[in-house]
């Protein structure tokens, strides 16, 4: 009887973990690997590494503080050619001694995931999904950090 209610709790604790605690090693580096090529391929100016990282049909938007009179929840909209082209033009182009960056994976259902990076400055938060064995990043939502 111990047992059985042991195993009954022990089942239930490890239903109760994140997704994140239950995705295999090989699928956290994968999309650790993804967000990286997205953060680390902006800082080397490195558009084809970005251009890998990003769903062909990527939403890239941030909250913008004071929107335009004719949008009352003012969005910031970036497409995949958009970021690959400011990445081209070195816009985040950083000496390497000079990176600070972070990778976390917040969450992993099946096949899509949530991540988070952080930069001195900005801040993303990725939806990933999976096509077949590819992670890329389809939505990021971001916020730049005060200078």
């Amino acid at each position: 009887m111990r047992l059985a209610v042991l195993l009954t709790l022990l089942t239930l604790s490890v239903a109760a973990l994140p997704a994140r605690a239950q995705a295999d090693a090989a699928t956290i580096q994968a999309i650790e690997a993804v967000a990286y090529d997205y953060v680390d391929g902006q800082l080397e100016g490195d558009p084809v590494r970005v251009a890998r990282a990003l769903h062909p049909d990527l939403a890239k938007r941030a909250v913008r503080p004071a929107p335009d009179k004719d949008e009352v929840l003012g969005l910031r909209r970036m497409s995949k050619d958009e970021l690959v082209e400011l990445t081209r033009q070195g816009v985040l182009k950083t000496p390497r001694e000079k990176w600070d960056r972070s990778v976390r994976v917040l969450d992993v259902t099946g096949t899509v995931a949530v991540a988070r990076v952080e930069t001195p400055w900005f801040v993303d938060y990725f939806h990933m999904g999976r096509f077949g064995d590819r992670w890329v990043i389809v939505n990021a939502m971001w916020q730049p950090k005060a200078r």
